[in-house]
Formats: structure tokens, C-alpha cells, sequence
């Protein structure tokens, strides 16, 4: 098929240089990952019992079960943002923990109807951008939430919107735990119920997502809109040579 070296009719306003058409053999990564999917867990609570915490560390030991390799974030005495200078050794500690990973769960308790502020402080802390580098950008996430009162899902909601913000790859599934302090025995450990399962679930789901994407995460949040603004001379090369094939008269 001949390439078009200019946009189509109906497409007058799109610069084809630029233009990616998806294929599946695109798709298809050049080489396979066998290492364990590598995971972060957040959690946002800093309560001596935290039942964020607790649903947290429940979630890491089904993650291994599945093969995973996890690290936990432990949030206290990360300061707050833009109180010290990003070279804060908590602060590195959390961006390197996002770096190293290919998929997390943030999970936090509902408080006034969202999450907390300590949780927030967390995402906050990892930019979009670290000089090239995007901590967070085309990794998995699951999102949890814990409450002390009824079923809700305003914690797990605005957890999606901040991944969407943070250009990760968010799994349909979710964890909502109502009544917490009613579903964890006195050694941390949580009782066998519909939320554990549904807990299941999600981690279950969480390490296909990851197996899935991890390797084609590059290709998938490469931008048509970013490589015209990183890349205008495939744009300018396009039209040199197509001035250059006009003035030869071919």
C-alpha cells in the first residue's frame, strides 16, 4: 500500500507523520518480561490501626500468592507537599518505589466523603514528570477503600480520577470494604466474607492487567499529540522531500 505523504480529505487538520494507524503486531511486545509483576501498595492511614492498612497488607499476601513481587509504603513521616525540597529522603523513597514498579493499589479510607489527606499527599509527591522519566505513566492500578459506616464508593471514585490524571491503566474491578472494624479478627488478619472475595478478585485481576500491559506500556501512552510537539521534524522532513520530488518533476 502506498503511503500517503499528505492528510486525506476528510482528515485536513491531521499531520500523517505523525499519525500511528494501531496494528496488532504493533501491539505485540519485542521481547517478554519474565520476571514476577513488580507491585507498590499505598495506603492512607497513619492510625496505630489502620484498617487501610490492614486490607492493604491482606492484598499483599494474595499479590505473592499470584506470583508478585511487592513493596509496601509505609506513609509516616512523608511531609507534607512543597514543605521540603523534593530530595527529602522519603520523598525519593516513594518516587523510586513508583519507578521501580509496573503496577500498584491505592487504597485509602473514605473521610468526609473522599479520601485522605494523608493518601493524597502520597500521589502528590509523584509529578508526572521527574526530567524524562514519568513515575507513574502506563502502569496498573487497583483502587481500594475502607469505611466506617455504610457501603460507599467516594473514596474508590476519586481514586480512579487521579489515576486517569496520572495516565495509569486502571482495572474495571474494585474494593470497597464497608463496616471495616467489623471485618478483621483481633491478629490484623481479615474475616472470610463476600469483601474478601471480592478482594480476590481484584488482586487476581490486578497481576493480569500487569502481565498484559507492562510489557506494551510504551507503546500504548505514545501520543500522536506529544510526538508532534517532541518530534516537528518528521512534519518538516515530509515536506522537504516532497518538495524535492515536485522540483525533480517525478
Amino acid at each position: 500500500m502506498k503511503k500517503m505523504n499528505h492528510a486525506p480529505d476528510n482528515l485536513p487538520n491531521v499531520s500523517i507523520p505523525h499519525l500511528d494507524v494501531p496494528t496488532l503486531g504493533k501491539l505485540a511486545p519485542s521481547e517478554v518480561s519474565i520476571h514476577p509483576p513488580r507491585i507498590l501498595l499505598l495506603y492512607g492511614s497513619l492510625r496505630e490501626k489502620s484498617y487501610s492498612r490492614l486490607l492493604t497488607l491482606e492484598a499483599e499476601r494474595l499479590l505473592q500468592h499470584f506470583g508478585a513481587e511487592t513493596r509496601v509504603f509505609d506513609p509516616h513521616g512523608l511531609p507534607m507537599v512543597d514543605s521540603v525540597a523534593p530530595d527529602h529522603p522519603k520523598v525519593q523513597e516513594l518516587r523510586k518505589l513508583s519507578e521501580w514498579s509496573e503496577g500498584q493499589v491505592w487504597c485509602s479510607p473514605e473521610r468526609h466523603g473522599a479520601m485522605t489527606g494523608v493518601f493524597k499527599s502520597q500521589i502528590d509527591w509523584l509529578p508526572l514528570e521527574i526530567g524524562s522519566i514519568r513515575p507513574t505513566q502506563g502502569r496498573t492500578l487497583a483502587v481500594m477503600q475502607v469505611s466506617g459506616g455504610s457501603q460507599s464508593f467516594n473514596a474508590v471514585n476519586s481514586l480512579r480520577l487521579l489515576g486517569r490524571w496520572m495516565r495509569m491503566v486502571t482495572i474495571p474491578n474494585q474494593s470497597s470494604v464497608a463496616k471495616a472494624y467489623q471485618e478483621f479478627e483481633a491478629d490484623g488478619r481479615m474475616k472470610p466474607s463476600a469483601y474478601y472475595e471480592r478482594l480476590v478478585d481484584v488482586m487476581e485481576e490486578l497481576v493480569k492487567f500487569t502481565l498484559l500491559v507492562r510489557d506494551s506500556s510504551d507503546y500504548l501512552t505514545n501520543r500522536y499529540s506529544e510526538r508532534k510537539e517532541t518530534m516537528p521534524e518528521l512534519a518538516s522532513s515530509l515536506a522537504s522531500a516532497a518538495m524535492s520530488h515536485e522540483s525533480s518533476g517525478l
